[in-house]
């Protein structure tokens, strides 16, 4: 009905060819939206499973799917939406050996990662692969979205994440949803935003956000859209080929600048079957996510300093929290008050740990 769009947009749509990375916040509204509108095919790349703290903001799930896989119950529920349209699933991690081979048969990625080095890792898959980039990022009250790697017809002209961010953050200068919140109803509002310029660029209907980022904040309802310019820095630093690509380093890239106080989860999990040393979760109390896999000492970040030292008498000591943020601020606390002793912050915190669990528990069982 809409003469801007009509029967050649919903045309292109059928045969469009759209991969979500994520099926978290941004990309369940994302999701629906494309389902719904009919894009013939739709990829999910996720291979986490669905916990009750996500179900204010991931409302493709419901209390009854806690514990299965989003990509699959992601599909499930599209399916329903929309028999007439295909979706793939991908219960893997997004990482550099799979990229360039997920993303060979889409026309666009809508990008719902929540961390830094998988945006890295997006992005420079997308700039090789020269295939337009819809980025999302939501934290607290606000939230943005844009379009990476789509030539400006009146310019020439082309950005990518690079040039949003040149370098990652360092570790503790950001924090996750995990660490921070976000209110529910913002990556309902943000991954729609990106279907919509999903939509956009496939049909040719109206115009995207290219070479710009639009940002909104919920608290009071108000959009400011910035541009971006290419850099040359930006493009210097990153890969050019597949080569470059597989050989990139991209976690020392994300976390060289802390990775001396860092612990894997590997070597967590080794450390956790010896007895010398202690384990403290610098969490709120009433943070929802229980730990009941080993023993540990709970003292808030903001309350170490208030503890006596006898809490801290053993030489080595691994502090967690959600995502790792925090964690690292306690570990710098610590090193400055007991140089002489061992200090680290559980890389990914105990989310990231208790999702390795999972998706280990998940592969024994496929075995």
């Amino acid at each position: 009905m809409l003469k801007e769009f009509g029967d050649l947009a919903q045309e292109k749509l059928t045969n469009a060819k759209i991969l979500v990375i994520g099926a978290g916040g941004l990309g369940c509204p994302a999701l629906q939206y494309l389902a719904a509108a009919g894009v013939g095919k739709i990829g999910i790349v996720d291979f986490d499973t669905i916990d009750i703290s996500n179900l204010h903001r991931q409302i493709l799930f419901t209390t009854q799917d806690i514990g299965k896989l989003k990509s699959e119950t992601a599909a499930t529920r599209l399916r329903a939406m929309n028999p007439e349209i295909e979706i793939v699933t991908y219960h893997v991690r997004f990482q550099q050996s799979n990229a360039f081979k997920m993303m060979a048969d889409y026309d666009l990625v809508i990008d719902g990662s929540d961390n830094f080095l998988t945006r890295y890792l997006i992005n420079d898959a997308c700039f090789i692969l020269n295939k337009p980039l819809v980025y999302g990022a939501v934290l607290r009250f606000e939230g943005q979205v844009g379009v990476f790697n789509l030539e400006d017809k009146s310019t020439g002209k082309k950005v990518n994440y690079r040039d949003l961010f040149p370098e990652p953050p360092k570790n503790g200068e950001t924090f996750s949803c995990a660490e921070a919140g976000v209110i529910g109803v913002l990556p309902g509002i943000i991954g729609t935003m990106q279907a919509t310029e999903a939509i956009k660029i496939i049909t040719g209907v109206g115009k995207p956000l290219i070479n710009s980022v639009l940002s909104y904040s919920a608290l009071n309802n108000v959009f400011y859209e910035f541009k971006l310019n290419s850099s040359e820095t930006s493009l210097g630093n990153m890969p050019k080929n597949e080569e470059e690509f597989l050989n990139f380093d991209y976690n020392w890239f994300c976390l060289s600048n802390s990775t001396k106080n860092q612990i894997s989860i590997l070597d967590f999990n080794g450390l956790l079957k010896m007895k010398n040393f202690s384990i403290i979760d610098v969490r709120e109390p009433e943070e929802s996510l229980t730990v009941e896999e080993f023993e540990f000492i709970n003292i808030p970040l903001d309350a170490l300093n208030q503890k006596e030292h006898s809490l801290f008498s053993e030489n080595k000591i691994v502090f967690f929290c959600n995502s790792g943020s925090r964690s690292l601020k306690a570990v710098e606390w610590f090193k400055k008050k007991y140089p002489e002793k061992e200090g680290y912050s559980l890389t990914g915190g105990i989310l990231a740990w208790k999702r390795e669990r999972q998706f280990n528990s998940h592969a024994r069982k496929e075995v």
